[in-house]
């Protein structure tokens, strides 16, 4: 969902008299069109072009304590005009060579906060430099670097921690509000009881027994959206996103939590995060099963096979798979 008008942050096009917000088109960005190319027989329904994985590393030097940032950085612009498709006229393209530049440019400028408002900036300086620019969008990919700990925080060395991606879309159309998207890819997780799923259909096409008790295993995918720029906290939001994940599987140290299914789980981390972040408007979280299968022991004599009788063996399985989703979001108060 965009940010409220309250919150919008409006691009302004170069090049206009007078400090106008309002672009005049001129006549040349709309006359050679698929449409009219082919007499009115097909049109371009979608179009645009940018640069992908810009590598982007920002360190921060406040005298002897460093911080770093690493980012991977695409960008995508659309413009008015179809001419660069339609009659090959690059008059009004925006190279992406330039863009990669721009990224960088931007950063040494403003500096390197979070993949969200990094994003926001990149957007915003297309539509306003660029004119011809309708729509921009910027996706961020962080990598996971976290401080090392030798004792105390070290100063300036870090160590690559990949628990979990963090990235982020930001896109913004002219004269419209920009809207952020953010995300949480790559979480894999495993618990070896405190796990079950039983009393699901079986018919004649059932031949999965009830387990009581099995291993819970996932690769946590998770979206969502914000409704204000100006209150939230995007690394905040980001860690309470992954922290809901990680305490609704896991619970408490010692005793765990109980998941009768991945559905209940999935369900209840969105619950939390909404309850927790109020500038999220909803959540998205995809829970592919990790199946880690009992093997069967049955057929071999009992002196190969006995031993310690707390081994347990599985057997790993990740194709097929299966995958639940669902979407939780905030309901419209009702004005009656």
């Amino acid at each position: 969902m965009p940010w409220t008008s309250t919150n919008r942050i409006y691009a302004k096009p170069s090049n206009t008299s007078g400090g106008e917000s309002v672009m005049a088109v001129p006549s040349t960005f709309t006359s050679q069109t698929a449409a009219t190319d082919t007499g009115g027989r097909f049109e371009l329904s979608d179009h645009g072009y940018g640069k992908s994985s810009v590598k982007l590393l920002h360190v921060h030097r406040d005298n002897d304590y460093h911080t770093v940032r690493e980012f991977e950085v695409s960008t995508e612009l659309k413009l008015i005009s179809e001419t660069a498709y339609v009659i090959g006229d690059n008059k009004e393209v925006v190279a992406t060579d330039s863009q990669k530049n721009t990224i960088y440019l931007l950063a040494k400028k403003h500096g390197v906060k979070t993949p969200e408002e990094f994003g926001a900036v990149v957007v915003n300086h297309f539509l306003y430099m660029y004119k011809q620019v309708v729509a921009a969008k910027c996706r961020v990919v962080e990598y996971p670097w976290e401080r090392l700990q030798a004792g105390v925080p070290h100063n300036h060395a870090f160590v690559f921690s990949p628990t979990a991606t963090r990235w982020c879309e930001v896109s913004q159309t002219r004269h419209e509000a920009v809207a952020v998207k953010s995300g949480l890819s790559g979480l894999r997780v495993l618990k070896t009881t405190q796990s079950a799923f039983v009393d699901f259909v079986q018919d004649e096409y059932t031949t999965l027994p009830d387990a009581a008790e099995r291993i819970f295993s996932t690769v946590v995918e998770a979206e969502w959206t914000y409704d204000s720029m100006r209150t939230a906290n995007f690394d905040n939001a980001w860690l309470t996103v992954k922290d809901a994940i990680l305490d609704k599987f896991a619970g408490p140290p010692d005793t765990g939590v109980y998941s009768p299914s991945v559905q209940h789980t999935l369900y209840q981390a969105e619950k939390v995060v909404l309850e927790k972040v109020p500038e999220i408007t909803w959540v998205r979280m995809t829970m592919p099963n990790k199946h880690y299968l009992n093997i069967d022991l049955s057929k071999f004599p009992a002196n190969v096979t006995k031993g310690d009788p707390r081994h347990h063996i599985y057997q790993p399985i990740d194709k097929p798979a299966g995958l639940i989703y669902a979407q939780l979001r905030r309901r419209q108060k009702s004005h009656l």
